[in-house]
C-alpha cells in the first residue's frame, strides 16, 4: 500500500517510492532557480530491500508516492540454508524469507525476529 503526498512534505528518514521500489530518504536539498522559477527538490534515497542508491529531482509541489512500511514480529519456525520459515505473531501467517548475511548466525528456530513489510516485499530487519 502507498499514499500520495507533495514533495515538500517529505523529511529525511522518511520513505518514498522510486522506480516502484520503497526507499528510505537519506537527504533532501531544495533549490529555487530564479525569480519566477519553481522550487525543486533533489531527493537521495536508498532502497529498503535492494540497498541501491537512487535520486530524483522534482518540483516541491509535485506529488509522489510514499510507501506504508510496517515493522512486524515473527517467530522463526525453521531455517534451511539461508531461507527461514517465519510465522507472523499477529496473523499467524507462515511464509519463507531469505536471511541476510549479517543475521545468519543469529536467526535460529524458536526465536523471534522483526521484519519489514512494504509493497508486497518482506525483509528481516533485526533479531
Amino acid at each position: 500500500m502507498k499514499e500520495q503526498v507533495e514533495v515538500r512534505q517529505l523529511r529525511e528518514g522518511g520513505y518514498i517510492v522510486i522506480d516502484d521500489e520503497p526507499c528510505e530518504i537519506v537527504s533532501i536539498s531544495v533549490s529555487k532557480p530564479g525569480k519566477h522559477g519553481a522550487a525543486k527538490a533533489r531527493i537521495d534515497a536508498i532502497g529498503i530491500f535492494d540497498g541501491q542508491k537512487r535520486s530524483i529531482v522534482q518540483p516541491v509541489t509535485a506529488k509522489v508516492y510514499v510507501p506504508i512500511v510496517e515493522r512486524k514480529r515473527a517467530q522463526v519456525i525453521n531455517v534451511t540454508n539461508n531461507i527461514a520459515q517465519l510465522m507472523d505473531l499477529e496473523t499467524y501467517e507462515t511464509f519463507e524469507i531469505e536471511v541476510p548475511e549479517s543475521l545468519k548466525e543469529k536467526v535460529k528456530p524458536g526465536e523471534e525476529v522483526i521484519y519489514i513489510e512494504s509493497l508486497g516485499k518482506r525483509k528481516i530487519a533485526e533479531k
